[in-house]
């Protein structure tokens, strides 16, 4: 065998280990992409909260996500609020909300469920009491979408008590629809999840006392029938809302992240060390990475 034989075998071979990595390259390129998940925004027309949230979406602009994804209690208050109050609220945020260069997706919280509070003076025969207001003015309560090769799903974690209190629970027609729904994406496919009151924090520990009980408003009380189905898929990342803190609990193959409060402290300054902020996520083929971006809101502006 000789020297040019040689060295055109060695060409081919290079040639085709070349044509492999850029393949495999270009595949992950395709496949990488990044989001924001910002929760609990409490927008209202006080506090300058309006102003503040603008301020969030030019800086959520600026970093040009492929999406958005809330994590609940968009607006202040539609518990406890009369109809035109509440109807108030809703037409704010979506109006803001056009300012977002990107598409936006919506998770429920708590704070979006109209007239629950018997001091709302709304009877439950309204026909847009609990969670309809939300579903007519935002998305449906529960739903999916891929995005590349991720799949997402949103949660509603809300449940009510006979005597119109909430707490955190995921119904039984939820948990068939998300069986059914991660068993159509199959156990490779990498998945998010989107759910406003937390399936796992330390929260309560941190904020109160190392013994502190999580209250069933907390906490979703049923979690562990959530998890367990979850668990059985490629599950790799839990977002989660409502205590306006940030943590990042690894169990089980799967980071639960509480993602801070675009809010902060209810638009009052920082709530236990934590500024005004939201998530950045960058995804790269089934790994991802996250960081806490401060859009720098001014409490001295809020005042007014």
């Amino acid at each position: 065998m000789n020297r040019t034989f040689l060295f055109i075998i060695f060409i081919l071979i290079f040639s085709a280990c070349q044509q492999v990595s850029e393949k495999a390259k270009t595949q992950t390129s395709e496949n990488d992409f990044s989001f924001v998940f910002m929760t609990d925004i409490h927008i209202t027309e006080k506090r300058n909260a309006t102003e503040g949230l603008l301020q969030a979406i030019d800086t959520i602009n600026s970093l040009a996500p492929d999406f958005v994804l809330t994590g609940g209690d968009n607006i202040m208050d539609a518990l406890g609020q009369t109809y035109g109050r509440s109807d108030s609220l809703y037409t704010l945020f979506t109006q803001t909300t056009k300012k977002l260069n990107m598409p936006m997706y919506s998770t429920m919280g708590n704070h979006e469920v109209f007239g629950l509070y018997e001091k709302s003076g709304v009877d439950p025969s309204h026909e847009e009491y609990g969670k309809k207001m939300y579903e007519d003015r935002i998305t449906q309560r529960y739903y999916s979408f891929d995005h590349k090769n991720w799949h997402f799903v949103v949660l509603d974690g809300v449940g009510f008590t006979e005597d119109r209190r909430y707490y955190g629970h995921v119904d039984e027609e939820q948990l068939e629809w998300l069986k059914n729904d991660l068993a159509k994406n199959g156990k490779e496919r990498p998945v998010a999840v989107s759910i406003h009151i937390p399936l796992l924090s330390i929260g309560q520990q941190i904020m109160n006392d190392p013994t502190a009980p999580l209250s069933q408003g907390a906490v979703v009380t049923n979690a562990h029938d959530v998890i367990k189905i979850l668990e059985q898929y490629n599950t790799k990342l839990v977002l989660q809302g409502h205590l306006h803190f940030l943590e990042d609990i690894y169990y089980n193959g799967i980071h639960y992240i509480t993602g801070g409060a675009v809010s902060a402290q209810w638009w009052q300054g920082p709530r236990f060390g934590m500024e005004e902020g939201f998530l950045k996520i960058d995804v790269s083929g089934d790994d991802f990475q996250w960081k806490y971006v401060d859009f720098g809101w001014n409490i001295e502006s809020s005042k007014n």
